[in-house]
């Protein structure tokens, strides 16, 4: 059975001191969770720059990168399932990415995704998809592999009826690279999340979960709702439909993420709320 974890990003507002870690991550084991997806924008002190551009985008990291994780982590008895870094820094420094993976005793990196990437142009997105070979490969070498994690731009357009997506499936190699799948993030660019978790089939080796759908704050001022994350079986996604296919694919995690809109906005009573639904089909 996949390992019900959560995504660090989520919980930069419940991680700001040791004292509060530790009760946030006693919470989510006490509510049904095994693991957590560490965030290397978490784990590591950040430049006030960075923090900024993700308290600007809904995720505020916190001071979660003053804290002593590796000492969290093992107070905690939750498993890491993998590590979130950017390709930047696996470039340039693949040694220190796979002792981190060591000190936390996971075999999996995420890629999380490209800052301001041009998805709509092929010849980026197939030097892309070379990039990821070649640091998937230095990994694999090591015992660790090596995943990409969506979100909506990959279905850009890079030219014809060609997305950014294709040209990363076909031209990734499975020796080298996988899939982190984002139903969340596939079905908000007007995607089928079914038939992409199908196509990958195997090569989906952790979903990312959310729910969708929209919450009513107060008098309505105008009849058209915006969508938004919600906590899990209180959207309209189909989750035991995508959940069946994620079996199916073999996942080894399941991974709750969301960023904002969150029941008595907290992160923490949103993932609880969130557990019960994982509890229930995993």
């Amino acid at each position: 059975m996949p390992v019900k974890a959560i995504q660090q990003f989520m919980l930069g507002t419940v991680l700001n001191t040791e004292p509060q870690a530790r009760a946030t991550l006693a919470a989510l084991k006490n509510a049904g969770y095994e693991g957590i997806e560490l965030c290397a924008f978490m784990t590591h002190p950040t430049g006030l720059m960075v923090r900024l551009m993700t308290k600007a985008a809904g995720m505020p990291t916190g001071n979660g990168g003053k804290l002593d994780w590796p000492a969290l982590i093992t107070m905690s008895g939750l498993q890491v399932v993998s590590l979130h870094y950017d390709l930047g820094s696996l470039e340039r420094d693949p040694a220190a990415v796979l002792e981190e993976a060591k000190v936390y005793g996971t075999d999996t990196v995420v890629i999380t995704g490209m800052y301001r990437f041009a998805y709509n142009d092929a010849a980026a997105v197939r030097e892309l998809a070379a990039r990821l070979n070649k640091a998937g490969a230095g990994l694999a070498k090591n015992g660790v592999r090596l995943l990409y994690h969506n979100h909506n731009c990959e279905q850009l357009r890079a030219g014809g009826d060609t997305r950014a997506w294709d040209i990363l499936i076909n031209e990734t190699d499975p020796a080298a690279c996988n899939f982190e799948f984002d139903s969340y993030w596939y079905t908000e660019g007007g995607g089928d999340a079914k038939a992409m978790m199908r196509r990958l089939g195997s090569r989906m080796k952790l979903w990312h979960i959310n729910d969708r759908g929209t919450r009513q704050q107060g008098p309505a001022m105008t009849p058209i709702l915006k969508t938004d994350s919600m906590e899990l079986g209180t959207g309209n996604m189909d989750l035991e439909g995508l959940a069946a296919i994620a079996k199916d694919n073999g996942i080894d995690a399941v991974i709750l993420e969301s960023h904002r809109n969150w029941a008595e906005k907290s992160a923490l009573k949103s993932a609880e709320i969130s557990a019960k639904w994982l509890n229930a089909h995993f």
